[in-house]
């Protein structure tokens, strides 16, 4: 009886560290065309109908923005190559119910080597066709 309640434990964990790698790969996929300036990379992980909002703190107060996907798509494809940015993703948080994944990615934003600004990224996934795809992006931002 041990050993089948140790040998189920095993497997239910390698697949939660399956699934939950599955998902990370994902948001990885996403900052890897972020990037590199690469909007169809980036497309390849989102959902048709993305949704994507920010939140802005600061001295004027909060205020929340949505963003249509293509116009996303656009500002990313048309960053000037001049410009070097990076968003450092300080760590991931996953946490996975069936085929929706919800992650949280506290991250520090750099222009040409200088803090831009830092905050948290939050995703939402849904798994469809056994597929991860972001359906739903917002993120907070402090300067």
């Amino acid at each position: 009886m041990k050993n089948t309640v140790l040998t189920l434990i095993f497997f239910f964990t390698t697949f939660i560290q399956a699934q939950n790698k599955e998902v990370q790969q994902t948001i990885e996929t996403f900052f890897e065309g972020f990037h590199q300036r690469d909007s169809i990379k980036i497309k390849s992980v989102c959902a048709d109908a993305m949704i994507l909002q920010s939140i802005s703190e600061g001295k004027k107060g909060t205020k929340l923005e949505n963003e249509k996907p293509s116009e996303f798509y656009k500002s990313i494809a048309t960053i000037p190559s001049s410009m070097q940015f990076q968003e450092k993703i300080l760590s991931f948080n996953i946490q996975v119910d069936g085929t929706m994944a919800h992650v949280w990615t506290p991250y520090e934003f750099y222009v040409n080597g200088k803090l831009s600004h830092l905050g948290v990224n939050a995703f939402t996934l849904f798994k469809e066709d056994n597929v991860w795809k972001i359906i739903h992006l917002i993120d907070t931002r402090r300067k």
